[in-house]
């Protein structure tokens, strides 16, 4: 995908970006590149690549993405999505969470670059970080970094009461039944499921709109290795 593709096809998401907002994903796409010769922050290196799998496809949940919200992203590794939703909306708070030292350095440069106000890098273990911070976010989001129903674990304590949680994902029927058994234990309802392709590449997608409905037991999330131990379908209250 062009830069100029990338542009044209944002409208289909009824997005227009400001000259401003395009400058700074340039900064962005640049600072990436340059970034990525010494320090492995994607596998995806060309500029087409970076418009379509990273910008673009970040920019598919921005109709979720409301003035004034708190949104967490977690696993955001080069800040995908969240990065890149925050420079499309100037006036929401975006926490960025990832373990690795090495990304959050990036991120924390990049912020730098962009003169972004609305934007917090945190460096810490999702499960440890959501013990502290249990319903402070309006929307959690996360891209593709691990089973849904992991995922689910790591962000439902972390929202409000009828905060939604919005998982980027490819195939997902595979990973449905089980994630229906965890929300079923951490008050949450799957109440949208929407399935598309990406651009010019046709690669499926699936973004699911979960509402924390209900307060989560104060035992979740659990530790890492717990959650990979006894997943949330052998969990018995």
């Amino acid at each position: 995908m062009t830069k100029e593709e990338f542009y044209e096809a944002l409208k289909n998401l009824n997005i227009e970006l400001t000259n401003d907002e395009k400058e700074q994903l340039e900064i962005y796409k640049d600072f990436l590149k340059e970034y990525n010769t010494h320090t492995n922050l994607t596998a995806i290196k060309e500029d087409n690549g970076i418009y379509l799998k990273h910008f673009y496809d970040s920019l598919t949940i921005n109709s979720y993405i409301k003035e004034g919200l708190k949104v967490l992203d977690i696993g955001t590794g080069a800040g995908f999505p969240g990065m890149v939703l925050a420079i499309v909306n100037p006036n929401t708070s975006f926490t960025l969470l990832d373990s690795n030292n090495k990304k959050t350095t990036f991120l924390n440069q990049l912020k730098e670059k962009l003169d972004l106000k609305n934007v917090e890098v945190v460096n810490a273990r999702a499960e440890e970080y959501v013990r502290e911070n249990r319903e402070l976010f309006d929307l959690v989001t996360s891209r593709a970094v691990a089973k849904l129903s992991i995922l689910a674990e790591l962000s439902l304590p972390a929202l409000k009461i009828e905060g939604l949680f919005i998982p980027l994902k490819a195939n997902i029927d595979h990973e449905i039944e089980e994630l229906n058994i965890a929300l079923s234990v951490l008050n949450g309802k799957i109440e949208k499921k929407e399935e598309f392709s990406l651009p010019i590449e046709n690669s499926k997608r699936t973004i699911l709109q979960i509402k924390h409905f209900a307060k989560t037991e104060t035992i979740f999330p659990r530790s890492y290795d717990k959650i990979l131990k006894k997943p949330l379908k052998n969990y018995n209250k």
